[in-house]
């Protein structure tokens, strides 16, 4: 680190400490040039995770949005909140898996069905209306006899 008084790179840490928050690190310092003492602080830098818009725009990844949604599409419904936001956290761990701290919202929506659709079906359908924004009456019902051949195929009643 550069002395701000004369410019050397040349110093030792002679103390450091913690913040009360462990957000940072403050660190005395003492030049071994010129002998004066100064103080520097350290933090980690945060980089968002960023997700991207089905029109291209990058917004940094929200979990409370993406919670509030869940709620919203389980809402009335007899769906524990501690579920939601397990399905919260594992979109969140998906993103954070992430080499390069992006992810379209295609792959967080598509995941975030899944599981809903595992979970509960009226959930899953009002998610998907927001999602997947069915224009008509027409694209609803294309999604609803889906799900409705998809529970066949399994070996499920639908629910």
């Amino acid at each position: 680190m550069r002395c701000p008084f004369c410019d050397a790179n040349n110093d030792r840490v002679v103390d450091s400490r913690e913040s009360k928050d462990g957000a940072t690190i403050r660190r005395r310092r003492e030049c071994l040039d010129c002998k004066r003492r100064f103080t520097s602080y350290e933090q980690i830098e945060h980089v968002p995770y960023m997700v991207i818009k089905q029109d291209g725009r990058r917004e940094e990844f929200s979990r409370s949005k993406l919670l509030r949604g869940l709620i919203q599409a389980a809402q009335k419904r007899s769906i524990p909140i501690k579920r939601l936001e397990e399905i919260a956290d594992a979109a969140e761990g998906l993103v954070q898996q992430k080499e390069d701290r992006e992810i379209d919202t295609q792959e967080i929506g598509a995941f975030v069905m899944e599981q809903l659709r595992e979970l509960d079906q009226v959930a899953y359908v009002r998610f998907a209306s927001v999602y997947r924004r069915f224009d008509d009456i027409d694209a609803f019902m294309e999604e609803l006899k889906h799900m409705v051949q998809t529970e066949r195929v399994q070996g499920r009643k639908p629910r």
